[in-house]
């Protein structure tokens, strides 16, 4: 039995892997693109604070995708996983940065029609609206963060050689920052559907510590991110780092920390709690596209220089890939729950 529930677990790793060959360059695609950064460096850095990421700060997101669709069979949760993997993974042999999170989507709403549950629209509804959000809070941020920094370099009296090894470790810092909020935000998309039905046991390391199974949980996904960011997502990082907008060492590094803010606000618990103590709105917990916060930023900065060196074409081929991403995998998903079902005679629904 034990065999079963980690071989239908290889759905999540899988996603995990292809989240890892197409988000990471959401990440350091700027940054490896300008070729301030190395390959080899931003896969190690990327890899070590992804997983950080999903173990410790998870799970803010992971209760809200759990919202959207109730999947409580293993074989349903591994269609689901399987479905966003293979549609990630297409698109990225396109070189397109995709939302693993539109992904993951689109296949709950698939299980739900396919079980006949109900799909909760007012959580749809949040997570769609965060779609339109995301890239416009990212442009905006990277425009403020750009005029403030722009007009600090200006003001001050750096060599060009100090400048530029300054740019290199704020583009890692901020890299790394992006990949922990990555993880954070996205290791819903991996693992969230796996957590009601979660095969593992609390862990007791010390008496103060335990090692949750949800963590345990998002310990496998984050390893599994960071494998696809080693093997596969090197042709990613160049279409967002150089083919959508050729950016500067400086317009990288802003980017990338507008990117990351907004990932974290998204799945930051503590400042929910926080704005929430004060009356104050507060953003929903929700994993967001980090392809398009990081496609906002771009376009921000492009905006911000007169929205002429921005390629247009580029945008929106990846702006498509958006549209066809949940669909395309609400229909995978669907004939993956009808093969498990009708033809191994699996229960895709308790």
């Amino acid at each position: 039995m034990e065999l079963t529930i980690f071989l239908f677990l290889l759905g999540g790793l899988f996603l995990g892997w292809s989240l890892g060959a197409n988000d990471a360059a959401n990440v350091f695609g700027t940054a490896v693109g300008t070729r301030m950064v190395s390959f080899k460096t931003a896969a190690i850095v990327c890899s070590i604070f992804v997983i950080l990421g999903s173990v410790i700060s998870g799970a803010g997101t992971t209760e809200t995708i759990g919202k959207l669709g109730a999947i409580n069979a293993l074989p349903g949760a591994f269609a689901c996983c399987v479905a966003a993997g293979i549609s990630v993974y297409l698109m990225t042999k396109f070189g397109l940065p995709v939302s693993t999170t539109q992904a993951i989507v689109g296949s709950i709403v698939g299980w739900n029609l396919f079980t006949g549950s109900e799909t909760n629209l007012k959580v749809l509804t949040t997570i769609l609206a965060t779609w339109i959000l995301c890239p416009i809070l990212a442009g905006l941020i990277a425009i403020g963060i750009f005029l403030v920094v722009k007009n600090i370099i200006s003001n001050s009296k750096i060599h060009i050689l100090r400048l530029d090894a300054y740019t290199r470790i704020a583009l890692l810092l901020a890299g790394a920052f992006g990949a922990y909020s990555l993880g954070a935000n996205n290791i819903a998309n991996v693992m969230g559907v796996f957590v009601n039905i979660s095969p593992f046991t609390d862990i007791n390391i010390t008496s103060f510590f335990v090692f949750s199974s949800v963590q345990q949980l998002f310990l496998l996904g984050g390893l599994a991110i960071a494998f696809g960011v080693f093997t596969y997502s090197k042709k990613v990082m160049f279409t967002v780092g150089a083919d959508l907008l050729k950016l500067s060492p400086l317009s990288a590094f802003v980017v990338v920390l507008s990117h990351s803010i907004v990932l974290f606000l998204f799945a930051s618990q503590g400042i929910s709690s926080f704005l929430n103590s004060l009356n104050l709105p507060s953003l929903p917990l929700v994993p967001v596209s980090s392809s398009q916060a990081i496609v906002g930023g771009v376009i921000g900065i492009g905006l911000l220089k007169g929205g002429k060196e921005v390629k247009w074409s580029v945008a929106g081929k990846i702006s498509i890939g958006w549209v066809v991403l949940p669909i395309i995998t609400m229909i995978i998903a669907m004939l993956i729950l009808y093969l498990l079902k009708y033809m191994f005679n699996l229960s895709v629904v308790l």
